[in-house]
Parts: C-alpha cells; structure tokens; sequence
C-alpha cells in the first residue's frame, strides 16, 4: 500500500468549510487505496492573531511560552479536520507534534528537527487510520513544546515523508504550482511543470512563498518527490520537485523571485585586518540571526565597511549584538535601513553561459531600479533594491528573459 503525506497550508483550512473540503479530498484518496499522513497548518491568519494576542499581554513575550501559544492554532486544525473525516467514515486520529515523535533542538520559534521516531504513526497507519499531525511544531529533549518558524508545516511534511518513506509529499496551497514569478504580482507568470531542487532551493531562499526553503533541502537530502498542488483547482497539474528535471534549453532563467522587505546594517570605519568577520557574525549566528547578502567595502586608509542583509523581524537582535560588539570591533558607525527589497533571477543553465548578469542590470538601469548590493551564486543573481521597486522589477525581468514564453 503506498504512504503519502499530505500537506494543506492556511489557506487551504481557513474555514469550517474548507476544511470540510479537505476532507473530501483526503477521502476520496483512502478510497484509491493509498495510506494517508496528513500536516496542517493553524486557519488562516491564526497563527497572527495569537502574535498579536500576545504582544496585548506583554511588548517582550517569553520565547518558550511563546511556541506553547503559536502551537495551539495548528493543534485546533488537526482536531477539526479528524472530526470532519471521521463524520464521512474515514478512520483518522489527530496527533501534536510531540505525539508525531518529532524531536527538535531547544531553540524556541526557529526549532530544527533532530529526528522523528514514527512508531506511534507507523501503529496508526497500521491501523488503517488517517494520521493528521498538527504542523510546524516538535518538541524539545527537555519536553518543551517548539516551533519551526514560518513555513515550518512544509519542513514538517516533507521531513514525515522521508521518515516514512512516503513515495511523495504533496503540498496543497493557494496557488497552481510554482510560478515563473509571483502570480499574485506578475500577470504573465505560469506556472512549472517540474523543477530540481536546486533551482527551487534558491527561489525558496530569495522569497518564492509557495515552498519554505527548509523543507526543500529535507527532501533534495532525502530524495523525497515534491509535488505542489493547488487546493482550489483540481485540474491544475501543479509542480514536481525532484531530483532530475528536463532541462528547458530554449531559456536558461527559469523564474524570478522577490522578497518585499529586507532589512540592512552597515558596520562602518572597521579596522582592515583579520578576524574581523568572525568576530562579527559569529555572535551573530550564536543569537540566531540569519545573515543573507554580505559585501565589504574595499580597504580605505586601512578601514573598511562591512554590510550585511537580514529579515526585518531579525533587526533589533542584530542590531543588539551589533551594538555589543562595536567596541570591540572597533568600528566608528552603525547605520541600518528597512525601506529595501530584493529581486533574483535563477536557473542553473546560467553557470555555463555569459551575459545574464549584464542583462539584469541592463533592464533594471533602464527601469529606472537603482541597486543597491548585489549576491550571486552558480544558478542565482539576487539584487537588493528600494523596497518601491521590487514589483517594478519583478514584472520588467520576468518580461526581458521571457518567462512567459514556454520553451519547445
């Protein structure tokens, strides 16, 4: 019998109803005979209402009760939606994420999983239930309830799904697929019949919503099949994301990906000489700020400037680490801007052809797109921009390389 895990985003249960909706479609699948693991995140915008019920009660709220608190919205969906199942005849059990086995390290809203003992849904499947665990949450070797941030139900699903040895995860969401582009933004974007998980790796980092950047890399690790649904549209035939792909020769740009609001810190007049990065993100890293793009100015009567981009809900820690170790970096300023957005191109056929680089900043000079800081990697080109412009951007590269064009 084949295992498949089954993941339905916020929108997807926003309501009484589309849970009910969910159900059927869940139902419909027991009936073909599959084995059915299903992740759910909180209704709709649950999981904001609680941050701001929160902050009502306190300006700092307490990190380990803030994770007891968040999880409660994607618990409240995975009893729901057992009811519902169980009202049409289909066996199912609603299970935490402790209950799911799924074991993460201490730290609190940013969780990773060390590992997921399945026996408790291995018994279930067994059983010939329907297992729905409750998304984006584990817990802790000192028992304490944790969550994976943002988008953590897809790295839930996808990381269940290699711990079953699921023959694939299917993520059910607001939109046909992964896009060219945001559709949301870009009328012309459409949708990929297939992505690697490389090229889908980085659009994940650099602001593609419709997969979170964790859950990809679970699945390229553990070569777990992909597929991205639409809950809303059952003809569409989505995206598969997996390992080998059909490369599209006729346009070596496969997508464009956005972030709206990225937040920037420069570190200015630091002494030029070694162990000055370290000494900077590596305390850092200890608060758990992510850093993104990182370019340093060149040496200026042996000083130089070290700027560096985070997400805005990131910029008082750093800005708090920042401060603590000014001194002793010996640094004469620190300047932060929230206003910036980025824009990337991504494609892997860009590594072994020239000129993609100069027809980005073509098309964004002649857009009037000023850039700000520029990161590249093998198959990406991310630019930072004013946080106005993205849009503008978005919408003129994904015209220059046309993406709306299928490739023969």
């Amino acid at each position: 019998m084949a295992c498949i895990v089954q993941k339905f985003g916020g929108s997807s249960v926003a309501s009484a109803e589309h849970i009910k909706n969910v159900a059927d479609r869940i139902s419909n699948r027991v009936s073909q005979g599959d084995s059915i693991v299903v992740v759910v995140s909180a209704m709709g915008d649950t999981t904001d209402d609680l941050n701001r019920l929160a902050l009502s009660m306190s300006q700092d709220p307490n990190p380990r009760e803030m994770d007891v608190l968040l999880s409660t919205g994607e618990t409240i969906t995975s009893t729901l939606l057992s009811m519902a199942l169980n009202d049409l005849g289909v066996d199912a059990i609603s299970l935490s994420g402790a209950q799911a086995g799924i074991i993460t390290d201490d730290v609190f809203g940013r969780a990773r999983i060390s590992e997921i003992k399945t026996d408790r849904i291995d018994f279930e499947l067994e059983k010939g239930r329907v297992v729905i665990v409750a998304g984006f949450q584990g817990i802790s070797s000192d028992f304490d309830v944790t969550t994976f941030g943002r988008g953590g139900s897809d790295t839930t699903a996808v990381a269940l799904a290699a711990a079953v040895d699921a023959s694939q995860c299917e993520i059910y969401t607001d939109v046909a697929g992964v896009y060219t582009a945001d559709p949301r933004i870009c009328s012309s974007a459409r949708p990929l019949q297939e992505i690697g998980y490389e090229e889908m790796l980085e659009m994940a980092s650099t602001g593609a919503r419709v997969m979170h950047a964790r859950a990809v890399e679970i699945g390229e690790l553990y070569d777990v099949p992909i597929l991205v649904l639409s809950s809303f549209n059952e003809d569409a035939d989505g995206t598969l994301i997996h390992r080998e792909i059909t490369m599209e020769q006729g346009n070596k740009v496969r997508g464009v990906a956005h972030q709206d609001k990225v937040a920037k810190v420069t570190v200015r007049g630091v002494p030029d000489q070694p162990g000055i990065a370290v000494h900077l993100f590596g305390p850092l890293a200890a608060a758990n700020v992510s850093v993104d793009t990182i370019v340093q100015n060149a040496s200026v009567e042996k000083l130089t400037d070290m700027t560096f981009t985070i997400a805005p809900e990131d910029l008082t820690a750093a800005l708090k680490v920042v401060n603590e170790v000014k001194l002793s970096l010996g640094a004469m300023e620190i300047i932060s801007e929230i206003d910036l957005g980025t824009v990337s191109i991504i494609g892997t056929g860009m590594a072994s052809a020239p000129g993609f680089a100069a027809l980005m900043f073509k098309t964004l000079y002649e857009n009037n797109i000023n850039i700000e800081m520029i990161s590249t990697s093998d198959i990406r080109i991310t630019c930072v921009v004013k946080a106005d412009k993205v849009h503008d951007a978005v919408n003129a590269l994904h015209s220059t390389f046309e993406l709306d064009v299928v490739p023969e």
